[in-house]
């Protein structure tokens, strides 16, 4: 079944915290390895364990938390790891304390104590490794056989790895024998290649067997479903009543899909995520999501990006999210909901007092749309740390309100307005929203925005004495050469924190139009003086 591709692309120069290098992954095995053999009052209590036994563990304990990560990461592939690497760090903190509270696995008659009691045991089986790949019967009988043995396995990954009938048939009895432990089912990508009518048959096969199972997390992304796959899912849809997160990502999700996937699921009271990413859901389809909205209480964290959603569509989702009281990150990128739905959302925001990330670039918002989303979010969101509002037409206008925002914004690590036209007057406004505080900062984003040499200056020197800064993107704009070397010698100190400037044009538009020399050095105070009625400061 052919999946329909789109052109959205995560943003460029992002920093990903995720993954940890080798040295990093080893590191943190010494040192669970250190903390495990140190006397302490659980060795008092519990034995203190040898260095072996300890490497060992430590060793298992890393290895289980970093597939959880990773696992964790790739549903979540357009953000920096920085999730991840929580998650990694505090279940590795959580497992290595289980196991001091276990105690020595060896009695000092050398008399093996019940493996059960090791909290090491494995819970997640991922089979997604390596190649993407054809499987057959014979294949998925060696892949699977852990599954057929005693096992305390609550999670499978089979991801990657493309199961016709025959291997479907094989996975049959044996997902039917663990059905009853699992707490998370993940078969993205997994009939890619594979003709309609037996990717049909493969989807039904893993449906039935899995009816019933009582999940907290469902991934049936990158399958190009459609209504029929979705349907043919509909056994195991149908029976969930506790699903926590629900992943249709590149599922080819139409209007009458999304229809499909609103009547098949019997309840999302307890829905905290769900992925609508590189779909063809389109106005009608938005509504059918907008009624899953509706009854979500608890939702966090929902994504319908990529999905052809108009105005219409648009103001239906936003309403629907007002239910979502919950809500901490919000993705609605690259759809085409106009000034209206941007109008629809801001009357939606206050109720997001938890909302920690944004995501709104490329919804033709104008300076209408942006204004009003800008003047809510000022108003609420305390804690927000990421807000993307890329390509959408903003004008030094819409820059006021955008300002007044984001100095507010105190916890703020990510902000990106690329692909605007704020110029320099937008710029200068921003800078100085930018000046004080705001001292979690890592990386802004005000490419190709028309900006010239006072604008990128103002930029530089309101970031470049953040204390964790890593990258201003400041690339595709209007920057004279003189003015590139002003921001080299800002940066000097820390030259990687300035991004690429190879598309930078220091010729600039309109260059037939007047004295361009003379416009590119105007000095930032007299910009300055024709914004001076424009307040970006927080109100008090």
């Amino acid at each position: 079944m052919d999946s329909t591709e789109q052109t959205y692309q995560p943003r460029p120069f992002s920093i990903k915290l995720w993954p940890p290098s080798q040295s990093t992954r080893l590191m943190l095995v010494e040192r669970m390895t250190k903390n495990l053999t140190t006397p302490s009052i659980f060795s008092r209590k519990y034995g203190l364990l040898s260095r072996e036994e300890a490497e060992e563990d430590a060793k298992k304990i890393e290895e289980t938390v970093f597939t959880t990560a990773n696992q964790h990461f790739e549903k979540e592939s357009d953000g920096d790891g920085s999730s991840a690497v929580q998650i990694y760090a505090k279940e590795s903190s959580k497992l290595m304390l289980e196991v001091l509270k276990r105690g020595p696995r060896v009695k000092e008659d050398g008399e093996s104590i019940d493996e059960k009691v090791s909290v090491t045991a494995e819970t997640v089986f991922d089979i997604s490794g390596g190649r993407r790949a054809f499987i057959n019967g014979e294949e998925a009988a060696e892949l699977l056989k852990p599954l057929g043995e005693p096992n305390s396995y609550t999670k499978i990954c089979f991801s990657n790895r493309s199961f016709g009938l025959d291997a479907a048939r094989v996975a049959e009895p044996i997902l039917s024998s663990i059905k009853r432990q699992l707490k998370e089912v993940d078969l993205s990508d997994f009939i890619a290649g594979r003709p309609e009518a037996e990717a049909l048959e493969v989807m039904t096969i893993f449906s039935s067997v899995l009816e019933g199972c009582v999940l907290k997390s469902l991934n049936l992304s990158n399958n190009a479903m459609g209504e029929k796959g979705v349907r043919a899912f509909g056994s195991l849809l149908s029976s969930q009543i506790n699903l926590e997160e629900l992943y249709l990502v590149n599922d080819g999700i139409s209007e009458e899909a999304a229809k499909a996937v609103s009547e098949l699921i019997p309840s999302t009271e307890k829905l905290r995520v769900l992925h609508f990413h590189n779909n063809m859901t389109g106005d009608a389809g938005a509504i059918a999501i907008a009624d899953i909205l509706k009854h979500s209480p608890a939702m966090e964290n929902f994504r319908c990006s990529s999905t052809r959603v108009g105005s219409d569509g648009g103001v239906a989702l936003a309403e629907a999210l007002g239910t979502c009281t919950h809500l901490k990150k919000l993705d609605l990128r690259d759809n085409m909901f106009g000034v209206e739905a941007g109008v629809a959302l801001s009357k939606v925001i206050p109720a997001f007092a938890d909302l920690t990330e944004i995501y709104l670039s490329y919804l033709n918002l104008e300076d209408e749309g942006a204004e009003a989303i800008a003047i809510a979010l000022k108003e609420s969101a305390p804690s927000l740390e990421v807000l993307e509002i890329s390509g959408n037409d903003i004008s030094a206008k819409g820059a006021a309100s955008l300002a007044a925002c984001i100095a507010s914004k105190q916890f703020l690590t990510n902000l990106n307005l690329s692909e605007n036209e704020l110029k320099d007057e937008g710029a200068i406004l921003i800078s100085k929203a930018l000046e004080e505080g705001h001292g979690q900062l890592n990386e802004v984003d005000l490419s190709t925005n028309g900006i010239r040499r006072s604008g990128a200056r103002l930029l530089a020197q309101a970031v470049v004495q953040k204390p964790g800064f890593k990258l201003l993107n400041i690339n595709g704009n209007y920057i004279s050469d003189e003015g590139i070397d002003e921001l080299k010698n800002i940066f000097k100190n820390g030259p990687h924190m300035l991004g690429p400037l190879d598309e930078n044009d220091p010729e600039g538009e309109d260059n037939d139009i007047g004295d361009e020399a003379e416009e590119e050095d105007v000095d930032h105070d007299e910009l300055e003086s024709k914004l001076k009625g424009l307040n970006i400061k927080q109100d008090s």
